[in-house]
């Protein structure tokens, strides 16, 4: 979850050797940083069961599932982001060892301040790393799993809610159900619109 730009410019290399000394994350965007703020239980504990599931999946397969201590890098548009989750299926990704570039799989949990920004310029970013497969948007105030899955060159969408049993993620070839990713999971209230004034 991005809180505030910091007032410094680092070119790629600089911002990986800022991240390493750092006490707190920064995400990257064309040179600039952005300090991550904490996250509620419900999105904590939805990427922690998912990033469970999915190493109980994977394992064995040479896949590798991360959760949201790992960078993921984007060089067409010069960023790195932390995702929630993220899993790799490619054995370049095993070269660097805070950063992965070849994601097939992408999710984030939904926040109230970064909800607008996941769902438009995060995702246009991550659209450019061809290797990218999924994007899941997961919402941490009621059963509701958005997935845009690549398909000849466009993005298609599937959503998946309350009254849907389970879910399917092509990319890692897994379906599962919706009530293990809410499992344990204490909904974070509504967005509320402030009044009109």
């Amino acid at each position: 979850m991005v809180a505030s730009p910091e007032q410094i410019h680092l070119s790629p290399e600089e911002y990986l050797s800022y991240e390493e000394a750092s006490p707190i994350k920064h995400e990257y965007r064309d040179g600039a940083v952005y300090a991550m703020a904490g996250a509620s239980d419900a999105h904590v504990t939805i990427a922690g069961n998912l990033f469970a599931i999915l190493r109980n999946h994977l394992r064995g397969s040479g896949c590798r599932v991360y959760i949201s201590d790992m960078k993921a890098r984007i060089n067409a548009n010069n960023r790195f982001f932390y995702p929630d989750v993220m899993v790799t299926c490619d054995n370049r990704d095993q070269e660097t060892a805070t950063y992965k570039q070849f994601p097939c799989l992408i999710v984030e949990v939904l926040s109230a301040s970064t909800e607008a920004y996941d769902r438009g310029d995060k995702f246009a970013d991550y659209q450019t790393l061809e290797s990218l497969q999924e994007y899941v948007l997961i919402n941490p105030r009621r059963q509701r799993i958005e997935c845009f899955r690549r398909s000849e060159g466009r993005w298609v969408l599937e959503t998946y809610t309350a009254t849907s049993e389970t879910f399917t993620l092509s990319s890692v070839n897994y379906e599962g159900e919706m009530a293990a990713i809410y499992e344990d999971v204490i909904f974070d209230p509504p967005m509320v619109e402030p009044p009109d004034r």
